[in-house]
């Protein structure tokens, strides 16, 4: 019999649901965002009531009314009218609040409570459509080589002592060798061979110290060193988009830059100051046991710390010794938060360490319960001066403090806090840097630009107006060429931009410039699909065929050519995802989305609007086509 061009209800109860979740998720980008505080609380603080009850009392006083207040899990979100209000507010929450909550600028979106009850917002905006700040900073690798080589000494001790090789003393030299000094010249062949099967990455060979005194020198390779920088960069890359995230800052851009430099984009900050304070900072902090044997004083008088021991200063200014061995340092620290300590009401910073990590405090503290242990703060600072000349040169201080060095009363575990700093503001900075881990070398920022929201403006109008011109041409000509089939056609057109806007929105992309660029190509690719069916469906109606038949033969013929045509375009886009940077990735997510749009709404959702009008009619004699 006559092929029967209907669908089951199944599949009409699927386009109108996948149609239905694409207008409720699409539709908060029609109401944009608007201005809005974020308080969020930096340990315990109020409860949420007493906080919401000093927020509203605050604004009244400044005489502002917000046009809304949202509790939050992370604490309140105040939305206001326009930016003038939002830091005129800003300004007057803080001074009542003070330190022990941050109040930052942001942007809320601005679609009604019904859609936010449903999870449904905005897609974000990229930092060339928003606006706001471009970071080009460099890696430090002379310092990352020489934090790698001063990790060889402890473990070079270790290894000598077990093989029974007395030495005098290991030290780091300048060219990020390690010099092991021997007591006796016959020991050389028995310690070069232990060095080399415990560390094959080290290049050995003999040599000798400045005072004449016979060793090994032992060095990292070619390819060890190569290894070292690449980890570095990748381990920085990787703790700044996690600073980035502790900032609260919606899809940042932090990526690779030739072989030692970072670029970091934070799209809508508005807070620099804030912003290249976290990302530049380089706190950690390292345990080891307080050197109760020798005097810290004769030690500073002598100028030289005795052997096993290293002198610091404490943040009082006193001298202090501890032990060369460390315990552990931060790159053990999982997870910290910043509050206050029960019995003395100080700043405090609550650690949480890793299984290795918990390991080694537990065993050294167990036998030392009694001794005391220093906390060292290690802080990298850097700074540009100017010479009389004009030229430019970067400086750098690295400061090493012992903030804490208190009795250990008890074998200390995975959790423990820490006190000794300053202020609220310090316990909080150095909870987010433990928490986003230490870089792995310091990076310094070489290049700052801003990029106006009005740019940014700008950009949008001039990318939406390329969609709506391109959108209204194909759409005329499909109406006028295919008649009734181009309407068809221009339904399902505007029903894919609608479903790519909604899946941007819930997977919570950024749309970039190129990204509306692989918008406007999908446009003119989700056309294809109906043009060839339709000219499928001309060509049976020529060679004799039922309407009917024609529709039928039209949609099934062609379907394998579009999956051909689509699937190996939808290849290059991942390929482009995969190994692309940022503007590349843009395009190739807004690529792959509209392909995968386009074969639903060209296929499915076309086909469904054909049925309905013409899949009941037995005795049709013509299609307007």
């Amino acid at each position: 019999g006559a092929p029967v061009n209907r669908y089951p209800f199944w599949k009409y109860l699927l386009i109108i649901v996948a149609l239905g979740v694409g207008v409720v998720y699409s539709l908060p980008n029609l109401y944009g965002k608007e201005p809005a505080l974020q308080i969020s609380p930096t340990g315990g603080q109020d409860e949420p009531e007493i906080l919401e009850l000093k927020v509203e009392a605050a604004l009244e006083e400044a005489e502002i009314e917000p046009q809304s207040l949202e509790r939050r899990q992370a604490g309140i979100v105040v939305r206001l009218p326009d930016e003038e209000t939002q830091r005129r507010a800003r300004d007057a929450i803080g001074d009542v609040l003070g330190r022990d909550y941050v109040v930052a600028l942001s942007l809320a979106p601005a679609a009604p409570a019904w859609l936010r009850a449903l999870s449904a917002e905005p897609m974000f905006l990229g930092l060339d459509l928003r606006g706001g700040v471009h970071f080009l900073m460099e890696v430090d690798m002379d310092a990352a080589l020489r934090k790698a080589a001063e990790r060889y000494i402890s473990d070079l001790r270790a290894s000598m002592r077990e093989e029974r090789i007395h030495y005098r003393g290991i030290v780091l030299r300048s060219d990020n060798r390690v010099f092991v000094r021997l007591r006796d010249t016959a020991d050389m062949g028995r310690a070069r061979s232990r060095i080399q099967r415990d560390f094959p990455e080290l290049e050995v060979e003999e040599g000798e110290d400045k005072e004449g005194n016979a060793g090994l020198l032992a060095g990292q390779g070619e390819e060890s060193l190569k290894e070292t920088r690449r980890f570095a960069l990748q381990q920085n890359i990787t703790t700044l988009r996690k600073r980035v995230n502790e900032l609260g800052i919606a899809e940042p851009v932090v990526q690779q830059q030739g072989e030692d430099r970072i670029v970091v984009q934070l799209p809508g900050v508005q807070d620099t100051a804030r912003a290249k304070e976290i990302l530049g900072a380089t706190a950690t902090l390292e345990f080891r046991l307080v050197d109760e044997e020798n005097s810290p004083e004769q030690a500073e008088s002598s100028g030289r710390a005795p052997v096993g021991s290293r002198l610091y200063r404490s943040r009082d200014g006193g001298p202090i010794l501890l032990e060369k061995d460390i315990i552990i340092t931060g790159d053990r620290i999982i997870a910290a938060s910043s509050g206050f300590d029960q019995v003395s009401g100080s700043p405090a910073v609550f650690i949480t360490l890793d299984g290795k990590g918990a390991r080694l405090m537990s065993r050294k503290t167990a036998d030392h319960v009694g001794d005391r242990m220093g906390v060292v703060y290690i802080e990298t600072q850097s700074w540009t001066e100017r010479g009389e000349d004009g030229e430019e040169t970067r400086r750098k201080e690295v400061i090493e403090e012992v903030i804490n060095a208190a009795v250990i009363r008890e074998q200390l575990g995975k959790r423990f806090q820490i006190t000794g700093l300053d202020s609220p503001r310090e316990a909080r900075n150095l909870a987010l840097l433990l928490r986003a881990g230490a870089l792995a070398a310091p990076v310094q920022i070489i290049e700052e630009r801003t990029v106006g929201p009005s740019l940014g403006q700008d950009n949008i109008d001039q990318g939406f107006r390329s969609i709506q011109i391109g959108l209204t041409l194909v759409l005329i000509f499909m109406a006028l060429y295919y008649r009734f089939f181009g309407l068809v056609a221009d339904l399902a057109l505007v029903c894919n931009l609608m479903l790519i806007v909604a899946l941007l929105s819930m997977l919570q992309a950024t749309l970039t410039l190129p990204g509306i660029a692989g918008i406007v190509l999908t446009v003119g690719m989700a056309v294809d699909a109906n043009v060839l069916i339709f000219e499928r469906i001309r060509e049976e109606l020529r060679n004799g065929n039922s309407p009917q038949a024609s529709i039928h033969a039209g949609y099934g013929k062609a379907l394998s050519t579009i999956a051909d045509a689509n699937i190996t375009t939808l290849i290059a886009a991942l390929v482009l995802f995969n190994f692309g940077t940022g503007p590349i990735k843009g395009f190739a997510v807004t690529l792959s989305l509209g392909i995968l749009t386009s074969m639903f709404t060209s296929i499915v959702v076309s086909r469904g609007v054909v049925n309905l009008w013409y899949g009941r009619r037995q005795q049709l004699r013509r299609l307007s086509i």
